[in-house]
């Protein structure tokens, strides 16, 4: 049950939240509206307030909204002219289709900046856990449940500043001040080099002392201008992280069994709805972005398609001719239903082989 109330709230909210992109854009350069749509088929509710017909329909995986005249070849009222979405100038158009996938950034970053304000943001103690046998920690005698302190005389907060103080180290000495009940004593450790898995499953050469943290959390509630900041950093780390994920993708370096579809989104969705609500929202920051991303590729059919033609337009001082649009659009939604059926297998076998 938890599965399926995962999977309806997470695409209700990037759903809505994508469209209303488009749709509040497109209103503000006063282009008709004539349908506001989450899912896609029969309509299972409506309702028309103005020009607008707002509904919910049957099948969840999407949603659109209808411009007047969106069709370039689409028959228009002169009444309707002025709100013909084809009769914007080009830069309008591109930041209407455009507002979609950076309205899925703005909604990362609003989630983040919820998180922060109201449960704080989630510290890793710098308390360690195991020990490495023939470690460097354990010849320095460190043993479990030690806490950090100090490294080279600067306090560590968290455990990724004592890491990243590692890292830095180049194998030289490090003083370490550490607490182990109540009572603090100082180290020296030198460490050393090391192959580690990187999140591509890539190895480098990193230097360590031969320690894992023990997994204590601690929550730190932030002021808003602290709150913001965070937020627009852990949503800029999450679309590199992405960008990254796309391009060794496409160069091999990742294996494409690693993509994922609804039915994954729905299992993921489900485990977070059981660890609590920030868990939950957290989650849909990080496939916010991921779908913001997506849609910005330059695959017709998709917003990053469109804009792609706006482009081109913008340079040759016309349209794309018609014939082309809908070659290319025949190509997108081939390409797109290729990677459905592909991410459905990927979804399938995990579920047989899991």
């Amino acid at each position: 049950m938890s599965t399926v109330i995962g999977l309806v709230i997470v695409l209700g909210v990037l759903i809505f939240f994508h469209e209303l992109g488009h749709f509040l854009v497109a209103k503000a350069f006063g282009v008709g509206v004539e349908r506001f749509s989450l899912g896609f088929g029969p309509k299972i509710l409506k309702k028309t307030i103005g020009e607008t017909q707002y509904c919910i329909s049957a099948l969840p995986l999407g949603g659109y909204v209808k411009m007047v005249g969106e069709q370039p070849d689409a028959e228009l009222d002169d009444a309707e002219i002025p709100y013909s979405f084809t009769h914007k100038p080009v830069s309008r158009r591109m930041l209407i289709v455009a507002a979609g996938p950076f309205f899925n950034f703005i909604l990362c970053i609003l989630i983040f900046f919820g998180i922060f304000s109201i449960s704080g943001e989630r510290i890793l103690e710098p308390v360690i856990g195991k020990i490495k046998d023939g470690s460097p920690a354990q010849s320095a005698g460190l043993e479990s449940g030690d806490r950090v302190v100090a490294v080279q005389d600067k306090v560590i907060n968290a455990w990724p500043e004592m890491a990243e103080a590692i890292a830095r180290s180049g194998g030289r000495p490090i003083d370490f001040t550490i607490e182990r009940d109540g009572r603090r004593r100082q180290v020296t450790i030198s460490p050393v080099k090391d192959e580690v898995e990187d999140v591509f499953g890539e190895t480098r050469d990193r230097f360590l002392v031969g320690i894992t943290a023990a997994g204590e959390v601690r929550a730190e509630r932030l002021n808003p201008v602290a709150a913001m900041g965070e937020s627009l950093y852990r949503t800029y780390m999450i679309v590199e992280l992405t960008i990254v994920s796309v391009v060794k993708l496409i160069q091999g370096a990742i294996s494409a069994d690693t993509l994922g579809g609804p039915i994954m989104i729905a299992q993921l969705a489900g485990e977070q709805v059981e660890h609590g609500i920030v868990n939950l929202l957290a989650f849909i920051a990080l496939v916010s972005v991921n779908l913001g991303i997506l849609n910005l590729l330059p695959v017709p059919v998709l917003d990053g398609g469109h804009i792609l033609f706006f482009g081109i337009e913008a340079i040759m001082g016309r349209p794309v001719s018609l014939r082309v649009r809908e070659v290319a659009q025949q190509v997108g939604i081939f390409l797109l239903m290729l990677l459905m059926v592909f991410v459905f297998y990927n979804d399938i076998m995990r579920l047989l082989t899991g």
